[in-house]
């Protein structure tokens, strides 16, 4: 009888632990580029480090004539792999969410719909949507994305958004869960004091946020090189492997959930040869 009892204990609690957690543990990649193409390199990662979730860029949304419209819509150049899960994610620019436009959350789920079945992209059952709103835009983004969520929901789609570190300060957005972006927090103008791809200096006055954040969450590191000119500058940065893990660390101790599912931006060759094997292990260890 007693046994019963605490089996019966054991599994209520881990359920409840399984709960809290809110998301899977998975390692996952973003792919942003306009063609799907895996060389034996890209291959070869996704193996050695168990990732089997692919966030892949269709297309943007920008505004042209004062009306959204797609752009830079990727191609297949060869059939997905059927052992990968693809999320298909689409990038709207902000001035996109400046004012309501009808019609605009069916017309990106159906064209997602429909480049997978044009790409015999098969098991979809999730997309993502990425947007570097503000306070100006939140209200106008939120009820799209709960039209949006509406009509993913009618092709048995969950959704995923971005989450930037400001964005943590406001009131959580309607979607199934967030993908923190730990990437692109400095200036870009202030390069010369700190790396505006990752410096734990710009993510510490946000970890406050994290714990009472009431959005399931996953976490995304930078693997990328970034240039640009500046001021007739031509200015390179790179994370250093001790800096991404230090925020790794850091955001994981005032949520653990973020350990679980892990993804980084994103699969390119150059990157994948960034870092040390060592390095990606840490990253995506959990």
């Amino acid at each position: 009888m007693y046994w019963r009892f605490w089996v019966f204990a054991m599994l209520t609690l881990l359920t409840g632990c399984a709960k809290q957690s809110g998301m899977p543990q998975q390692n996952a990649v973003y792919y942003w580029r306009t063609e799907w193409r895996l060389d034996s390199l890209k291959r070869g990662f996704l193996t050695r480090y168990q990732v089997e979730k692919v966030y892949c860029r269709y297309f943007d949304v920008v505004m042209t004539d004062d009306e959204p419209m797609p752009n830079a819509t990727i191609t297949f150049a060869e059939p997905v792999d059927e052992a990968l899960t693809i999320v298909p994610t689409v990038y709207i620019t902000e001035d996109c969410m400046h004012q309501s436009h009808d019609g605009l959350a069916r017309k990106i789920v159906e064209r997602i719909v429909q480049m997978n079945e044009t790409n015999d992209v098969a098991g979809v059952s999730e997309i993502q949507i990425d947007c570097d709103y503000t306070s100006r835009s939140r209200h106008t983004y939120y009820q799209f994305l709960d039209e949006v969520r509406q009509v993913a929901r009618s092709h048995d789609m969950l959704l995923s958004v971005t989450i930037r570190l400001h964005q943590l300060s406001m009131a959580v957005p309607p979607a199934d869960y967030g993908v923190l972006m730990l990437y692109n927090t400095g200036d870009p103008m202030n390069f010369q004091e700190r790396n505006p791809i990752l410096d734990m200096r710009d993510v510490q006055p946000y970890l406050r946020y994290l714990k009472d954040y009431s959005l399931p969450l996953a976490a995304a590191y930078p693997v990328f090189l970034w240039q640009r000119d500046i001021y007739g500058v031509h200015v390179e940065h790179s994370v250093e492997a001790d800096e991404i893990l230090k925020v790794k660390d850091a955001v994981e101790e005032r949520r653990p959930e973020l350990s679980r599912t892990i993804l980084t931006f994103h699969l390119d060759q150059d990157n994948i040869n960034r870092y040390k094997p060592e390095t990606y292990e840490a990253i995506f260890h959990h």
